[in-house]
């Protein structure tokens, strides 16, 4: 994925870089824009030692976003279903008083709120990582 856009601000090995909002941002899983009214603002690696202002071509590898994809969408639909299995099949006798579709409810939601957290807490200990980071590839000026 490559986006086209002007540096705003260039910080040690980082670069903010807003890029026009396309339609297809509101989809978007990376976690690193800040949407804006009519741009995005992307943190990125600065690898093409770009200065404020310059207009820069910034790419975001396929496998980060796939990553990314399935990491928000995935792992909390997979927590949803097997938090409701679980507190279905092991967990509705010891609450004999309650409906068992009930505690399917609670124990599928309550690991999809576990996920989304699990997700949360990773992701900023990731952001630190340039690995996972969109990259400024080149100047076009």
């Amino acid at each position: 994925m490559e986006e086209i856009g002007t540096v705003k601000s260039v910080q040690g090995m980082f670069a903010r870089v807003s890029v026009p909002k396309k339609s297809v941002c509101e989809g978007c899983t990376a976690g690193v824009c800040k949407p804006d009214e009519q741009a995005m603002e992307i943190e990125a690696l600065n690898k093409a030692k770009a200065k404020v202002g310059q207009k820069v071509r910034v790419v975001v590898k396929t496998y980060t976003y796939l990553k990314g994809s399935i990491l928000v969408y995935g792992i909390p639909a997979i927590a949803l279903v097997a938090g409701a299995v679980l507190g279905k099949e092991f967990f509705s006798g010891s609450f004999k008083d309650i409906d068992p579709d009930i505690i399917s409810a609670i124990f599928g939601f309550g690991a999809f709120a576990l996920a989304f957290l699990g997700i949360k807490i990773w992701s900023l200990s990731a952001e630190k990582k340039t690995g996972s980071s969109p990259v400024v590839e080149e100047i076009l000026e």
